[in-house]
């Protein structure tokens, strides 16, 4: 057997030879040679002080938008400096910002039953039942109390009156603002319980009649619509936001608590964000109801809800445990793009049959029904 090599010659043709290599250059081709070189160092110093540029800029962008986020997640303390403001509106926006709450702001018992005591006399109390509406009326300091410094006299009536320590305030009081009311309905922990237990129920009755009647669900057997996977996304995201608002930034969440807003403007960044997405998922739940009912038969859309409720109900559960030991951040990437990959594989059925309306990547006959598009 022979081997062929083939080799460049002198006028940089190919040729070949039997058994040996041929490797002649003349001194333009040396002088090419070495002009190449040249130029491949200099193209990578060019190559390589261009990417150390970048890689400077990328970071000081990152640290300027690191810096940008932490200072955004407070809220700003109002100045008061205002020679037009009074003494006690002065005092009355510093407890605002210190304490988060202020005079005059309206507080509901939310325990069976609480003691506000009688101060200076001691040993006499005055007694609250669960419901009973109260009103911040003064605060004081004493220094020699080992439990909490911090008291507020609350007024129930104009003759009940009496001073409770603040940790016990907000155990034991929330804020008569519907909005407070709800955040603490949902946080608070028997219906927490309630509504894991209920979700587990619901997801295995549903998991069951899947299996036999090969009922739709989320991601799995799903409709043709991205807005469910989106819907569950938005609860990841909004689970994640809130949790980090609680490890991170307590204070601000604490002042929207006793202070809240349905804006999404004029707070503090990150509850912005959280805003915005709470106001999203209620536009793509809608939008979710509009496809659910177009596709499916009542029966079968009532199961796909109870089983869309319980993906939502685990999302937000799963990812506020996840965020409070810091690998939430990892699942929510991680569902990101699953929700990017089925966006993207949506995107690539751009027609519809035009007999039995399934979708197609391209023209031509339908693998469903074998009609012929064109």
């Amino acid at each position: 057997m022979k081997t062929i090599f083939y080799h460049r010659g002198r006028g940089g043709h190919r040729g070949y030879s039997e058994g040996s290599i041929f490797t002649h250059a003349s001194d333009a081709d040396r002088l090419n040679v070495r002009q190449k070189k040249c130029r491949k160092f200099f193209s990578f110093l060019f190559l390589s002080s261009a990417s150390s540029a970048f890689s400077v800029v990328k970071n000081v962008m990152n640290l300027l938008l690191c810096l940008f986020l932490l200072s955004s997640c407070y809220y700003k303390a109002p100045l008061l400096d205002s020679e037009e403001l009074s003494e006690k509106t002065k005092d009355s926006l510093t407890y605002l910002y210190e304490r988060h709450y202020t005079w005059d702001t309206n507080l509901e018992v939310v325990d069976d039953s609480i003691a506000l005591e009688r101060l200076p006399i001691k040993d006499t109390f005055i007694q609250l039942n669960k419901g009973d509406k109260v009103v911040v009326a003064e605060f004081a300091i004493h220094p020699a109390d080992s439990v909490d410094s911090v008291w507020v006299k609350l007024a129930h009536t104009q003759d009940e009156q009496g001073w409770i320590r603040e940790v016990d305030l907000k155990r034991s009081f929330v804020p008569t603002d519907s909005i407070s009311q709800a955040i603490h309905l949902f946080s608070d922990t028997h219906a927490s319980y309630f509504v894991v237990i209920f979700a587990l129920f619901v997801g295995v009755y549903l998991l069951r009649a899947f299996r036999k009647k090969q009922l739709q669900m989320v991601y799995f057997n799903d409709i043709d619509s991205i807005y469910p996977l989106f819907l569950c996304l938005l609860m990841a995201f909004s689970a994640t936001i809130y949790e980090s608002m609680q490890v991170f930034v307590p204070e601000t969440w604490e002042h929207f608590y006793f202070n809240p807003t349905l804006s999404p403007f004029k707070v503090p960044f990150i509850l912005s964000v959280f805003l915005f997405s709470i106001w999203l998922f209620l536009i793509v739940a809608l939008a979710v109801l509009d496809d659910l009912f177009r596709q499916l038969t009542p029966a079968a859309a009532i199961f796909y809800l109870l089983g869309l409720m319980s993906c939502c109900i685990f999302c937000y559960f799963f990812f506020i445990l996840m965020t409070h030991i810091y690998i939430g951040y990892l699942f929510l990437i991680f569902f990101i793009l699953v929700f990017t990959k089925k966006v993207y594989r949506n995107i690539g059925y751009k027609y519809r049959c035009g007999h039995c309306g399934e979708k197609l990547k391209e023209k031509g006959i339908c693998p469903y029904c074998g009609a012929i598009n064109e």
